[in-house]
């Protein structure tokens, strides 16, 4: 495998792959981005989709980049 590691979960940095509704699992501090409930620190509102966070989002809780994160039961 070249460059980036990949993990199960993983979508890859290819946010077009997850439902709009799915969470997300950070994997290096594993809290949970709901869209349900958005991230109000970072002023996303309820219902934002992962995908449709902004592009200088982190994790709240630890400042990983998104393409850390991985889909949490699916």
């Amino acid at each position: 495998m070249s460059g980036a590691t990949r993990f199960e979960g993983s979508y890859s940095g290819d946010a077009s792959r997850i439902r709009p509704e799915s969470r997300l699992e950070c994997g290096v501090c594993w809290w949970v981005y709901d869209p349900q409930a958005g991230d109000e620190l970072a002023q996303v509102p309820p219902g934002t989709a992962f995908a449709e966070l902004p592009d200088h989002w982190v994790c709240p809780q630890c400042e990983a980049p998104r393409q850390r994160f991985m889909v949490v039961g699916e």
